[in-house]
């Protein structure tokens, strides 16, 4: 079953172990709600494979542009959102979330 996000879809092949979990996300056009903010307790490494995105970030403001091969670190408890995400082809994303420290 394939799990809707607020930046996209999930792939049910995502994978963890211990303190790591990795995930495969297909977004189309995706963005999250207005207002809506990421905020984990974990460092998600974040690559994209497919497509573009723009990654909004608080505290402090940032906007983000990713093309394909593009990767980041966003650190735990960094709030972030999905502002925008290709609408005529898929983004597919490669993330990799771990506890602060682990890697």
């Amino acid at each position: 079953m394939v799990e809707v996000l607020a930046g996209g879809l999930r792939d049910p092949s995502q994978t963890s172990s211990g303190s790591l979990r990795i995930e495969r996300i297909v977004s189309l056009g995706h963005t999250s709600p207005k207002g809506f903010w990421y905020e984990q307790e974990e460092d998600e490494w974040v690559a994209l494979l497919q497509g573009e995105a723009r990654l909004q970030f608080r505290d402090p403001e940032e906007m983000v542009e990713l093309h394909p091969g593009d990767h980041l670190l966003i650190p735990a408890h960094r709030p972030h959102r999905v502002a925008w995400t290709t609408p005529e082809a898929e983004t597919i994303w490669l993330a990799v979330f771990h506890r602060p420290g682990t890697l």
